[in-house]
């Protein structure tokens, strides 16, 4: 019933469209431009600080913002030079400070022990949001003083960063992905229509996704990258799902069917895989709302919503584009590139690929999973930790300059702040001040606060290690477990544990527990979805393990390059020695989901052969054979957009983009053009237990072949 709802659905989609066109057409241009329009009438509500709350890190926060303890917003001018004249330059500072508007104050100058340098603590005012005016009193300073170093750096002045050079990569990505795309798609189909209707109904989802999201921010706020998530998912699907059905459609009319027939069939074959990729991609982002974190959550749901817009457009408006522009879709034409596209055909390189694998399929699967699995074994060994000062491009003068300031003055460190409630919190704290500095900890000057009602207080701990170091999750774990307890907890004293590195922490323990729950929920969906989708048992079951191939390349690819250091000098990058958290849980939805992309292609034109008559064996070679340009050019588009992003600056992007070209790279070749049909092959009929595939509605079976008898159902 579902699976025969899914081929109806594309095919009734098509028929409708095909037969009111320009209805089709103005009907899909008013959407995007209504639903684009969302994205300027209605503001995106960002995620606030309190939405990323986590743990007991996240109790800490909300009990320092009940008490009125929140640590205002802090920015750190950073001096160093001849002593004789930083006093001096760090008085003109503080002054320069105290006149600026949106400072609520600015603490005395502080030395640090050797005395070469001083640091100036400037607070922020609730609602500060623009470090400009005080930039301009830094560079003042620094004008006025040529022989110091003087330079600014803080909460606001970090973000600020490293949003514009979120921004200036993002720009740059999308720039060169976009005319990149373009070019395949001119390789794919040698004519400049056939080529720009994928990447402009690519375009136009993205647009549309962008409006609903805008909307949907107030319900699950929006992450600041969920923008970069659309832009990735909708255009490397968007263009997937026309090529799928754009080639099918020209195959067809290729062997003289009408127009009209041939968009038919491609409703019929290509529209079926589309919605069964649709919902596996779906299905697969879905995982990340079982984590219940506003990032995840935020990004699940963007890249579901463009995901359904780019399947909407591909079985309504793309069938009636194909019967308004019918034969034009094929021109104008690249003499060179038609000429190269017609001589190639279809399948000219997988044939050579598929020979010795159909002669030899079990030496081909085992050769071809001993390879992957020396590229996934690394992962066995994988160290993952949230990004921090380590993982930001030190080119960044903010990045720098903080991590100088960490060196000189451990309390801007890596710190935690223990707040505790009740009568007595601020002795209780004193006491736990003193048994913490005998394990690693030291009380930072001027770190215990009391709230006005007397009743919360607040201790702020600083330690000599970095944030990323295996002994600081040791030594706050010590804290929660034993320290904190027989102070704070034996007082009768509600307390918490939170800052920044009790943070992260938190957030890696949440994502280590929730990773086998999202990782098999994944598999568990798309397994069900291809065994109802193809109805059949064993092919399910080979999908998933492909599935697990990948992910296993991916994750020991991101081990090798980005935890042991592989590659750094020509991806420019220095090794934090581990793997930024939140990459491998988002990189394992992204790649299962993009991957059954052409895998439900490949699959569907197989099992479309054997409901036409073909053995088993006979129809792997011809339905991978006839899907491989299709296969190839779509998997050329997501490797060279991912590989953009390889090139980028910031380490989470190059981590994506390097483990998903590489992934997705393996999984075009060696997995879908050696395991699959070794595979398949091996298996036989038996591949179509229950039941052997009965021919599509409207379908016949293949002149001069015998159908092969149908699998008996076991009872």
């Amino acid at each position: 019933m579902a699976a025969d709802l899914i081929t109806r659905v594309p095919q009734r989609a098509a028929r409708w469209s095909a037969e009111h066109p320009w209805r089709a057409i103005l009907t899909w241009l008013a959407l995007v431009a209504g639903t684009t329009s969302l994205a300027v009438l209605v503001p995106t509500h960002e995620a606030q600080p309190a939405d990323y709350r986590i743990g007991d890190s996240g109790r800490a926060d909300a009990m320092a913002g009940s008490a009125g303890l929140d640590e205002p917003d802090t920015e750190l001018v950073l001096l160093s030079g001849d002593p004789a004249e930083l006093p001096a330059a760090a008085r003109q500072v503080a002054r320069g400070m105290s006149r600026t508007d949106g400072v609520a104050g600015v603490a005395p100058p502080t030395w640090n022990n050797d005395r070469t340098a001083v640091l100036v603590a400037v607070s922020l005012a609730d609602g500060a949001d623009d470090a400009a005016p005080l930039t301009e009193v830094t560079d003042a300073v620094a004008a006025e003083h040529p022989d110091l170093s003087v330079r600014q750096t803080g909460g606001l002045s970090l973000d600020e960063a490293i949003n514009d050079q979120v921004a200036d990569d993002l720009s740059s990505a999308e720039g060169i992905s976009l005319p990149v795309t373009l070019v395949l798609m001119l390789l794919a189909f040698g004519a400049l229509v056939a080529a720009g209707i994928p990447v402009l109904l690519a375009l136009g989802s993205v647009a549309a996704t962008m409006g609903i999201s805008a909307v949907v921010s107030h319900v699950v706020p929006a992450e600041p990258t969920v923008g970069s998530m659309i832009v990735l998912i909708g255009m490397a699907v968007g263009v997937d799902y026309s090529l799928f059905y754009l080639k099918r459609e020209r195959e067809e009319r290729a062997r003289g069917r009408s127009t009209l027939d041939a968009v038919e069939i491609a409703a019929r074959t290509s529209g079926h895989s589309i919605l069964v990729s649709g919902f596996a991609v779906a299905a697969s982002m879905a995982g990340l709302l079982l984590v219940d974190v506003v990032t995840f959550t935020s990004l699940a749901l963007g890249a579901i919503i463009v995901v359904a817009v780019a399947v909407l457009g591909s079985i309504t408006v793309l069938p009636a584009l194909l019967v308004a522009l019918g034969r034009w879709v094929d021109r104008p034409r690249v003499p060179l590139l038609w000429r190269l596209n017609r001589r190639i055909g279809a399948g000219g390189i997988s044939r050579r690929v598929l020979a010795p694998v159909l002669l030899r399929p079990g030496l081909a699967l085992a050769g071809s999973v001993a390879a992957a699995a020396v590229l996934a074994v690394p992962a066995l060994s994988m160290t993952m930790h949230a990004a921090s000062l380590e993982t930001l491009p030190a080119d960044i003068p903010a990045v720098q300059t903080m991590r100088d300031v960490a060196d000189e003055f451990p309390g801007e460190g890596t710190t935690v702040t223990v707040l505790a409630r009740g009568e007595g919190s601020s002795a209780a704290l004193d006491r736990l001040a003193t048994a913490a500095d005998g394990a690693g900890f030291a009380e930072v000057p001027d770190g215990a606060v009391t709230s006005e009602d007397g009743r919360t207080s607040s201790l702020t701990l600083a330690l000599p290690w970095p944030d990323s170091d295996d002994r600081t999750d040791a030594a706050i774990t010590d804290l929660r477990e034993r320290l904190a307890p027989a102070t704070l907890g034996d007082a009768g004293l509600t307390y918490a544990v939170g800052g920044d590195a009790a943070s992260n922490l938190d957030f890696d323990q949440h994502l280590a527990t929730w990773m086998p729950v999202v990782i098999g929920f994944v598999l568990l969906l798309t397994l069900l979805m291809m065994g109802v989708a193809f109805r059949s048992v064993p092919l399910a079951l080979v999908s998933t393990a492909l599935n697990l191939v990948s992910v296993g390349v991916a994750f020991g690819v991101l081990t090798l390059v980005f935890q042991h250091g592989w590659l750094e000098g020509p991806l420019g990058f220095t090794s934090p020695g581990f793997v930024i958290d939140w990459i491998p849980l988002f990189v394992l939805v992204v790649l299962v989901g993009l991957s059954m992309d052409y895998h439900v292609f490949v699959t569907g034109r197989i099992r479309e052969l054997v409901g036409q008559g073909l053995p088993t064996r006979l129809a792997v070679e011809r339905g991978i054979r006839d899907s491989a340009s299709v296969v190839t050019s779509a998997a050329a588009v997501m490797v060279s957009v991912f590989a953009i992003f390889a090139t980028l600056s910031m380490l989470e992007m190059k981590m994506m983009g390097v483990a998903l070209s590489v992934a997705i790279l393996v999984d075009a070749t060696i997995i879908r053009l050696v395991m699959l049909p070794a595979a398949l092959v091996l298996l036989g009929e038996r591949v179509w237990w229950p039941r052997r595939p009965a021919p599509l509605a409207g379908e016949v079976v293949a002149p001069g072949v015998v159908p092969a008898p149908e699998l008996t159902p076991v009872a």
